[in-house]
């Protein structure tokens, strides 16, 4: 069963029951139907970030994300973390009010820095132990280049690997630049050498990521999900189904 029905998102969100109806054939092409998450949006917000937000990728992604946790959790909400040289904001994006949401959050927030992926890490990592859920993390976790402290990346990574948190990379920009040679290597960080369950996943969305279909955003989102779940439950890390 859904965590929210059709109905409620028609009511609340009509311009999102197209992204839910998709993503709800994605979860069941994925054996996930059923399945109940946390969803969280961390979001690159460095001075190189600036078009994306200009031209609508970023709010589009929010927009989809949203649709994909109405399947997952029953809140209507995906906490949000804005991230550049310190975190910028953790904040929520909802079913009721959705539209222009990421324009609003932005205009206030000032200078966008450079690129520390652990620091936003962290901020995720406090806002789910806080928040005391019983059901594991799926976080989409955009960006459009390495971060300025590599080390710092992989340790938080490898210390996330016990808790159950899973982290799907998203690479706006061009797919050949060697900006994203770091997230390569990030996703195949050595099981168990360095990490005891494989948390982490990553592909490109291009350089104009609206012209992935809705379709291929959300089979790309889940492609590696159902093998950490199985691995995380076989780990003890993950409980239940």
């Amino acid at each position: 069963m859904v965590a929210i029905s059709l109905s409620k998102v028609e009511e609340t969100a009509p311009a999102l029951v197209s992204l839910y109806k998709s993503a709800g054939e994605s979860l069941v092409e994925h054996g996930l139907d059923g399945q109940r998450a946390a969803v969280y949006l961390v979001v690159d917000h460095s001075g190189s970030m600036r078009p994306y937000y200009g031209d609508g990728s970023v709010q589009a992604l929010a927009d989809r994300v949203l649709g994909l946790s109405a399947h997952l959790d029953d809140d209507g909400r995906v906490p949000v973390v804005f991230f550049s040289t310190e975190v910028d904001a953790v904040t929520e994006i909802a079913l009721s009010d959705h539209a222009g949401r990421i324009e609003r959050c932005v205009a206030g927030l000032g200078h966008m820095g450079r690129t520390n992926y652990h620091l936003a890490m962290d901020a995720v990592i406090d806002h789910y132990l806080d928040s005391g859920s019983q059901d594991p993390a799926f976080v989409v976790f955009q960006t459009d280049g390495g971060p300025s402290s590599k080390a710092a990346a992989e340790r938080y990574l490898c210390k996330a690997a016990k808790l159950p948190l899973f982290w799907q990379f998203i690479g706006f920009g061009d797919p050949r630049s060697r900006q994203f040679d770091f997230l390569r290597r990030l996703d195949e960080l050595a099981v168990p050498g360095k990490r005891v369950v494989d948390n982490a996943g990553f592909f490109h969305a291009g350089s104009d990521p609206r012209r992935m279909t809705d379709a291929e955003l959300y089979d790309r989102l889940l492609g590696e999900f159902p093998q950490w779940l199985a691995a995380a439950r076989h780990q003890g890390i993950v409980r239940g189904r």
